[in-house]
């Protein structure tokens, strides 16, 4: 990885653009829908748990990107898993951070690789490995979030809508740096010069 970020730095990003602050996020999308997620449930030990399911299909999309070095994330939901959401997504990042290059990992959604898709000047795209959703700490993130999702029901998107965001704005930098600032990330961060 830090090979990869000193290419970055040194050939990708304009030599204009080297003197502004350079920032590393990961990034990645998740589905949140009213089908209820099952879990492991307290029992009595032989007795097999039950749970009650609800099987609506309605659904929207978080699309987030996390910074492992601060903790600091960029979230905005999307009705949908597409490259013209994704376009909005990458521009609204754009012009919050504006002042900055940004690097993003992302994973290998064929709407990332699309023909269609507007890359912003200020950002630049690093491909993990296909299949390695492992090595991309916002899929922890995601996790933190949906954990407390387990055999809920809820009536309607927009009390869901309303749970996942009151839960997300109980997640401060520091939580967010303790769940995704892996040290191998950090230390490749490190390494290159990144602060």
């Amino acid at each position: 990885m830090p090979q990869y970020l000193e290419v970055i730095k040194k050939h990708v990003i304009a030599p204009v653009d080297r003197q502004k602050t350079i920032r590393y996020w990961c990034g990645d999308e998740s589905r949140v829908g009213l089908k209820t997620e099952a879990g492991r449930l307290i029992t009595k030990k032989g007795v097999k748990p039950i749970g009650i399911m609800q099987w609506k299909r309605d659904n929207f999309y978080l699309y987030g990107l996390v910074e492992p070095l601060t903790g600091e994330y960029f979230i905005w939901e999307f009705s949908h898993l597409n490259t013209a959401c994704f376009n909005i997504f990458l521009e609204k990042f754009s012009q919050t951070y504006a002042q900055d290059i940004h690097i993003l990992q992302l994973d290998n959604g064929a709407f990332h690789l699309s023909q269609h898709l507007k890359v912003p000047e200020n950002i630049v795209l690093l491909f993990q490995p296909p299949h390695t959703p492992q090595v991309n700490p916002i899929e922890r993130l995601w996790e933190e979030v949906k954990r407390h999702l387990t055999w809920e029901s809820f009536p309607s998107l927009d009390e869901l809508r309303e749970f996942i965001w009151n839960r997300l704005a109980q997640l401060n930098t520091s939580i967010v740096a303790s769940i995704t600032g892996w040290d191998f990330i950090l230390d490749a961060l490190f390494v290159s010069g990144f602060s």
